[in-house]
């Protein structure tokens, strides 16, 4: 057991020195001259092909250098230069482990990943600043975006369906900024978020009436909070009847639904033409027919066409928005609708926006990692200029009797205004005292 301990401490000390860079390095040099020699029959080799070649090589270019390495250290270069020949270099690893969320390098040295919602540095490197971008180009190869000096900052929708952001000079100042959000590839169901601890049942029997019977909600929090998630899980509750449109800066939305038609904005070219923002995919969406309208995030002028949408007959209208509590969303909407332009009252507003949202899901992530729902608050209209709220749930952990901390969702014992959930309301309640 020993030994093992010591020999796996032996290859990460190797793997993560300046040796191992600058023999990677040398080979690789070496294996693109072979490459070239080959010419076009290498671009028709599958990865195992490429993979025999590479071990073959590698192993040719130890020994004929006189290179002081033994067998394994050969075997972890040869390894390591098959993924930069045939995937994502040093990214490969991270970016097929499922229980990595983001990937936040900051310069070729500096690799931090989030697993469970808890950052945390690898010992992971790239040989310089040249080497990631050579991979982050590789990745941006097939989406058609281009990333240079004159256009050092993109924001892109990778083909699994993850995002990634990268920032490099002369914005960045200490070399490229890399950011990747990677998300399941099989959406979380609501089961799934009982059994992870974000909400309790009692929560889960409140939003599914609230999503059938069609009121407007939005998902309050943070960064990295969960909310896509959470919205993900509850369009699950949309009927299959219902036709579903999603509205996103950058599609990450994987809603289990049949009949979903999913809209992305377009930030334009080079000559700043041709954007297509969010406000107007929103205004358009109203023309094709929606049952139900949902707004990956709301952050700009589409606060304003999303009002109105909700307003006006569109109802059951969900989306996220960046806030700390419920009240701070409402603070928010009348800020970006501020920004927007709208030309009413402040009460007018304010009363737009009481009439247009039903329930405020206030999702946060804890200083654990862990993700929670941290209160559901029912908007219940106007009084004297102030939008009235009622919290129907809050989250207050507890510990027991040895000092560990357990989830709990207190009930206020509030009852739910909304006549939408009239239908419910016949000898039946929400467990946790909420009665409707």
């Amino acid at each position: 057991m020993a030994k093992d301990i010591q020999f796996a401490d032996d290859v990460l000390s190797f793997s993560n020195s300046q040796q191992f860079q600058d023999i990677k390095a040398a080979a690789h040099d070496h294996l693109l001259s072979r490459i070239e020699e080959l010419g076009a029959e290498f671009g028709r080799w599958t990865r195992g092909e490429i993979k025999h070649f590479v071990d073959q090589e590698v192993g040719h270019f130890a020994r004929s250098r006189r290179v002081p390495i033994n067998e394994s250290e050969v075997g972890l270069i040869a390894d390591a230069l098959t993924k930069e020949l045939a995937g994502f270099g040093p990214l490969e690893d991270l970016l097929n482990d499922v229980a990595v969320e983001d990937i936040l390098i900051n310069g070729f040295r500096d690799i931090y990943v989030s697993r469970h919602g808890v950052l945390q540095r690898v010992d992971i490197r790239f040989s310089d600043d040249a080497h990631l971008l050579r991979i982050v180009r590789r990745i941006l190869a097939p989406l058609g975006r281009r990333l240079d000096e004159s256009n050092p900052m993109v924001d892109a929708r990778l083909p699994d369906g993850g995002r990634l952001n990268v920032v490099i000079s002369p914005l960045s100042i200490d070399g490229p900024v890399v950011s990747i959000r990677k998300f399941r590839k099989d959406p979380l169901k609501p089961a799934d978020l009982i059994h992870l601890g974000t909400f309790s049942q009692e929560i889960a029997d409140l939003l599914e009436a609230a999503v059938q019977s069609r009121c407007n909600i939005l998902i309050s929090g943070g960064t990295s909070s969960g909310k896509t998630s959470l919205l993900n899980v509850l369009a699950g509750y949309i009927p299959e009847t219902e036709r579903v449109i999603t509205i996103e800066d950058t599609a990450e939305l994987s809603l289990n639904h049949p009949h979903v038609v999913r809209l992305e904005s377009r930030p334009g070219g080079f000559d700043g033409n041709g954007v297509i923002s969010i406000r107007d995919l929103l205004r358009n969406s109203l023309r094709m027919r929606p049952d139900r309208i949902v707004v990956g995030e709301v952050r700009g002028a589409e606060v304003l066409e999303l009002l109105q949408a909700m307003n006006t007959g569109h109802d059951g209208s969900m989306g996220t928005i960046h806030a700390s509590s419920p009240r701070e969303c409402l603070y928010r909407l009348e800020m970006l609708a501020g920004f927007a332009g709208f030309q009413g009252s402040e009460s007018s507003l304010r009363r737009q926006i009481a009439n247009a949202i039903d329930f405020i899901v206030q999702i946060g992530r804890l200083s654990n990692g862990r993700r929670r729902i941290l209160s559901v608050t029912e908007i219940n209209g106007m009084s004297d200029n102030v939008i009235v709220m009622q919290e129907l749930y809050r989250y207050e952990a507890e510990e027991d009797a040895d000092h560990v901390e357990q989830d709990n969702w207190v009930s206020l014992g509030l009852r739910p205004h909304s006549p939408k959930l009239a239908r419910y309301r016949p000898a039946s309640s929400f467990a946790g005292g909420i009665h409707v």
